[in-house]
């Protein structure tokens, strides 16, 4: 199946829709297709569920470096589908296109895992902070 992202004015992705790989044959066809079902004239890209951080899942070719999804934006010079930024201090990753946190988190320890331990982004201090049940 071809996945196919509807952009707003904006190109702020607002519908994902799935088209057959026997209707979809290239995108313009999917395109094509979308519009005449809907009998709109609205602006499509397809996309690829078995991409993500801009690597293909199953080995193949990466397709615009993320499957899109609601309010995901693509970027017309990067051509890739880039997610909704989660805190404001978050920054782009340019090869995968997705938001990374300013400071790694960190691992735990095996004794955290067994205590049910996880790190919390903290936007204020702008760290990670250790929840301990």
């Amino acid at each position: 199946m071809a996945h196919f992202a509807k952009l707003n004015s904006s190109n702020i992705v607002v519908q994902v829709e799935t088209v057959s790989n026997s209707i979809a044959t290239t995108e313009k066809a999917g395109v094509d297709f979308l519009n005449n079902l809907y009998k709109t004239n609205d602006v499509w890209k397809q996309t690829s569920y078995n991409t993500a951080d801009g690597e293909h899942k199953l080995g193949g070719t990466p397709f615009r470096k993320n499957y899109a999804g609601i309010d995901f934006t693509y970027d017309e010079s990067r051509d890739a589908f880039i997610p909704p930024k989660t805190y404001p201090s978050m920054i782009l990753n340019e090869t995968t296109c997705n938001w990374e946190y300013l400071i790694p988190k960190p691992t735990l320890t095996q004794e955290q895992i067994d205590n049910n331990n996880f790190y919390v982004w903290d936007e204020e201090k702008q760290n990670w902070d250790l929840i301990e049940p």
